[in-house]
Parts: C-alpha cells; sequence; structure tokens
C-alpha cells in the first residue's frame, strides 16, 4: 500500500487543483456574463452540465446525477484497487491516477452543485467543442496515457505470453 500512497496523493492534489479553479471561475462568473471571450478561438464560459461526458443525457429529467454518482464513486474504487495491486506500472499508474482525480473531481461537483461545473470553451467560428474543466481534462490524459502503456513495454518471452 505504501507504493500506491503518491498515486493517491497526486490524485488528491489534482483534486485540489479543480476544485479551487471551479472556485475561481465560479467567483469570476458572479455577476457577470457566462460567457467571456479571451481569443478567437476561446472563451470562459460558465456551464452547468448534469449529464456526461459531451453533456450526454444532460436533458434527462434528473435521475442522471446519482446514477453518474454512483458510476463514478464505484469507478474509482476500482480504480483505486488496481492502483494498489500495479506497483512499478508507472504509464498506467499515472493514468490511473488522473482518472481517478477527474472522476472525484466531477463527484465533488455533483454533490454540491447537482451538476458539473465546466468553463473552457474552444470553437472555431461557430462550431463548439462541449465546455469543459480540469477534471474532464485529467480523465482524457489519463485515458491516453492508459493507451500508450496498452502498446509501450510490451515484452514478449520465448513462449509468447506478455511479461506483464
Amino acid at each position: 500500500m505504501h507504493r500506491a500512497a503518491p498515486w493517491f496523493g497526486a490524485s488528491a492534489a489534482i483534486i485540489v487543483v479543480d476544485q479551487v479553479v471551479k472556485w475561481s471561475v465560479l467567483g469570476y462568473f458572479s455577476g457577470r456574463s457566462p460567457v467571456e471571450p479571451v481569443t478567437g478561438f476561446f472563451n470562459l464560459v460558465l456551464a452547468c452540465n448534469r449529464g456526461a461526458a459531451f453533456s450526454l443525457l444532460a436533458d434527462a429529467p434528473g435521475w442522471q446525477t446519482p446514477v453518474f454518482t454512483a458510476f463514478a464513486l464505484v469507478a474509482s474504487i476500482v480504480i483505486g484497487i488496481l492502483i494498489v495491486r500495479s506497483p512499478g506500472r508507472l504509464l498506467f499508474l499515472a493514468g490511473l491516477a488522473l482518472i481517478l482525480a477527474g472522476a472525484l473531481g466531477n463527484v465533488v461537483d455533483r454533490l454540491r452543485f447537482g451538476c458539473v461545473v465546466d468553463f473552457l470553451d474552444f470553437h472555431a467560428g461557430a462550431w463548439h467543442w462541449p465546455a469543459f474543466n480540469v477534471a474532464d481534462s485529467a480523465i482524457t490524459i489519463g485515458a491516453v496515457l492508459l493507451i500508450l502503456d496498452s502498446f509501450i513495454g510490451r515484452e514478449r518471452l520465448s513462449d509468447g505470453s506478455p511479461t506483464r
């Protein structure tokens, strides 16, 4: 368990950063328009996403918040077990730590606000990528690391079986 502590610590640090940034964004938009243009391709926005990634099911009548919260909590337990049971797999562990942080950062929002606070809005002309936040970014980067881990470092024994 002591080898897993740094990964849980990294997750906790990312959750704190995510929540501090969201707190700052909420304060910034207090009394302002919910859209603040920054560049020709980027806006700060204040969006309350009741759905999943890319606002999937955001318009559902309300059942999605407890379901997505429960799913994230169960996934976090599974991820925690994988972190404890996978010492030495640095890329894999980094990916899991990022996903854990993102999932729990968004759970905090769902418990506090009933939705996830999104604020980063990239666009090209009238086309807008769905707004997202630090926790979403952590999940995405974590997923990329897991995919990379699945391709990198897969040495095989003489019988063709993987070394991991």
